[in-house]
């Protein structure tokens, strides 16, 4: 595992749109893995691909228990109608924090690095 360059605001990749994963292979578990230990040496509780650079359909998010959720070609298929707010920052803008209101529970299909497809509920995830 490696730790990867965060990008922060201004680079151009953060305002382009990801491409889906095709390939499901040691490249693309490397690639989460890096993402995993550069997100945990941030202090980030989420990493998304262009923010170290990666111009595809990936990131990651650690729920408040701890569990890694690898999110590969994910697609928000439905949220719910309750909302929760919190202070939250973002690893791409370090030192700025603000309050977001989010829906309580968002349950994205998507993927994982062996490419089975889930369906999950994402339920209080830290903000």
């Amino acid at each position: 595992m490696a730790l990867r360059k965060i990008v922060t605001v201004g680079d151009p990749i953060l305002t382009k749109v990801c491409r889906p994963v095709t390939k499901f292979d040691q490249k693309l578990a490397i690639l989460i893995e890096d993402m995993i230990e550069t997100m945990h040496d941030a202090n980030g509780v989420g990493l998304a691909g262009p923010q170290v650079g990666i111009l595809r359909r990936v990131c990651i998010v650690e729920d408040s228990e701890g569990e890694i959720i690898e999110l590969v070609n994910p697609e928000v298929v439905e949220v719910s109608e309750e909302t929760q707010t919190g202070l939250e920052g973002c690893l791409s803008l370090p030192g700025k924090y603000g309050i977001v209101t989010r829906p309580e529970n968002r349950d994205p299909m998507h993927q994982n690095s062996t490419v089975i497809f889930l369906r999950r509920s994402l339920n209080r995830l830290p903000t």
